[in-house]
């Protein structure tokens, strides 16, 4: 198996896996680099007795605006107690009410869009536990080959002439650390690659987040799906040095208000649950406050709090703020919203499947329908550890499948020209600079389509750079850059209303019943998009 992404489900399907198959695990920095390492929040799980999972279903159905699929929710708020324990098994040190072990002794936390507190974590550091305490089982087992500074460019995928036919048998993958390219056979193939966040401007998310997996999927004929739905955090810290450093929700969870430089509160005006309403809407009421009264930020304060239950619940980020001088026992938090999550993505079903045969997706690179239209505050840890199950499950009566020949495909190892990195680098800036401006939090149709001329002029110059030279990972990420970019605008322009994190001005109205938004490519590479039930 190959399986291409080493975040919480990468890793966690990885350490599943029998330990008679042979496993490749792809990681484009280290190990531990990626979206969950820098997970503050938590996992929600149901283990309180005024909770339940029906409170839990409804609760992200509401969040996700009418795009939830209900049987995947269902079956995910069902299995978060086993995840939970699973996780207790790896070794991760969840926060606790005392010194007890028990699952029921697990402090509990609340965050926006969630009836009770049911979110378990590890103080404000959840998603570095989970990852350190993975990894470390991933290295002492003897069947899992690790391959870190290694980049998927392209997933291969059989040739037949009936589409539907299609099998994944392998990837190009170029090794960052001698600059050649190698092919990846393997029976099974997993993407794991996280979001695409980092085609915005700005953004609470690491450089890795790039949206390789869903611009592979995509070319190779996979469904992506609701690809409008880009998650803003409402609270990520405002200055200079601090590269969008994420302010977790349980802060707000935890009593933290939502104030203007001038100390009045305002998400009354928008939400009846207040700093506590889902993420669309403080992230949309922020953007409107701050373009209403000319702000750079807002501000965040939790300061009425103990000094010593702050330091203690938020060690992190009161360390990380008192590098910029501020103390949040004290002092508010300049904030602003950021680009945070992928809601849509490689389409899959209960089983994590994509349309492409033995080719799976996991995590945030995915579109299971678990988050619909917008993302309930930590639902996505405990997704991917529920459909790294799910592959396990079904690979289980595949494995003896022989491998398909993958001898006579396209050697990546020709001759080609040094390309200019600055090329590169203004292109880069160029592309997310465009979505910040054209494509954020409140959209309208003339941006749409002015975004989605420019961004074709790009993909096309790149994809151009791209064939005539030398490969690198940074023009790898830039072709996937272009790529997501044009799928966002394409699905935004197509959806004909206002919902959950598309909100568009020309179409501020909520349709009664609700679509997904799916585009893929035909044999011919032209782009066709549809919208389901």
């Amino acid at each position: 198996m190959l399986i291409i992404g080493s975040g919480a489900a990468g890793n966690s399907l990885a350490l599943q896996l029998p330990d008679d198959m042979s496993v490749a695990l792809i990681s484009k920095t280290e190990l531990h680099e990626g979206s969950t390492y820098y997970a503050q929040g938590g996992i929600s799980a149901v283990l309180s007795n005024i909770d339940s999972i029906d409170q839990h279903v409804e609760d992200t159905m509401e969040a996700g605006a009418g795009l939830c699929k209900p049987d995947v929710v269902e079956s995910i708020a069902k299995e978060s107690k086993v995840i939970i324990d699973w996780l207790l098994e790896q070794g991760v040190k969840f926060t606790k009410k005392s010194g007890s072990s028990s699952r029921d002794k697990l402090h509990l936390t609340q965050e926006g869009g969630h009836t009770y507190p049911r979110i378990v974590h590890a103080a404000d550091k959840t998603g570095e536990a989970i990852q350190e305490s993975l990894i470390n089982k991933v290295k002492k087992k003897s069947n899992i080959k690790l391959f870190t500074h290694h980049v998927a460019i392209d997933l291969i995928v059989s040739k037949d002439k009936n589409p539907n036919n299609k099998k994944c048998i392998g990837a190009y993958v170029l090794n960052k650390k001698n600059n050649l390219i190698d092919i990846f056979q393997a029976k099974f193939v997993v993407l794991a690659t996280g979001g695409a966040n980092k085609v915005y401007l700005y953004t609470s998310n690491p450089d890795t987040s790039s949206g390789d997996g869903i611009a592979m999927a995509y070319r190779a004929g996979c469904d992506i799906t609701n690809m409008e739905f880009m998650q803003f955090h409402p609270t990520c810290l405002f200055h200079q040095k601090a590269k969008s450093f994420l302010i977790s929700e349980s802060l707000r969870g935890e009593g933290g208000k939502l104030l203007l430089p001038n100390g009045n509160s305002f998400m009354h005006k928008y939400d009846s649950r207040g700093v506590l309403a889902p993420r669309d809407i403080v992230a949309r009421a922020i953007d409107s406050e701050m373009k209403l009264h000319g702000l750079d930020y807002v501000l965040l304060d939790i300061s009425h709090k103990k000094n010593q239950f702050i330091k203690q619940r938020f060690p992190t980020i009161y360390k990380r703020c008192l590098d910029f001088n501020i103390d949040i026992t004290k002092d508010p938090i300049p904030v602003v919203p950021a680009t945070h999550y992928t809601c849509g993505g490689i389409n899959i079903d209960i089983n994590a499947k994509t349309n492409i045969k033995n080719l799976y997706a996991i995590g945030e690179v995915a579109h299971s329908g678990l988050h619909g239209a917008n993302r309930m505050a930590s639902n996505s840890l405990l997704e991917c550890i529920f459909f790294s199950k799910k592959v396990l499950e079904d690979i289980k009566n595949k494995r003896k499948e022989s491998h398909s020949d993958i001898s006579n495909y396209l050697d990546h190892n020709k001759n080609k020209n040094i390309g200019e990195e600055v090329i590169i680098k203004h292109s880069w800036q160029e592309i997310r600079t465009l979505m910040w401006n054209y494509v954020g939090i409140v959209r309208t149709n003339e941006r749409l389509l002015k975004a989605k001329i420019r961004v074709s002029i790009y993909k096309k110059e790149i994809e151009d750079c791209f064939n005539k030279n030398i490969i690198s990972g940074d023009l790898i990420e830039l072709r996937n850059l272009a790529c997501i970019a044009e799928i966002i605008i394409i699905s935004a322009l197509t959806r004909k209303e206002s919902r959950g994190l598309h909100y568009n001005l020309d179409y501020p109205s909520t349709k009664i019943k609700g679509t997904d938004t799916v585009i893929n490519i035909d044999t011919k590479n032209n782009i066709r998009l549809y919208q389901q039930k």
